[in-house]
């Protein structure tokens, strides 16, 4: 796996488990009894602890990357012949 890749591949699986990680302990301002008044959304989080999920999504890509690399390096999983044809 080139650097480019390996890359790419990070990326794509931090903006997935960031969107996984998101709504873990999330309450609505409907939720805790909020009355935010005329023009406010009900379901917007109190406290969204952005940091913390930021956080928490980089060190659990970094794992998931690495179980991806070790799956390519080591050839754990192979692709079957594809026809050359149609």
């Amino acid at each position: 796996m080139s650097v480019f890749t390996g890359v790419a591949i990070y990326i794509t699986v931090w903006w997935t488990v960031l969107f996984a990680v998101l709504p873990w302990g999330v309450q609505s301002h409907h939720d805790a009894g909020i009355n935010l008044g005329d023009g406010g959304d009900p379901g917007a989080p109190v406290n969204p602890n952005l940091k913390r999920k930021f956080i928490t999504t980089t060190w659990v890509s970094g794992i998931v990357w690495v179980l991806i690399w070790a799956v390519i390096h080591f050839h754990l999983i192979t692709l079957p012949s594809l026809p050359s044809g149609y």
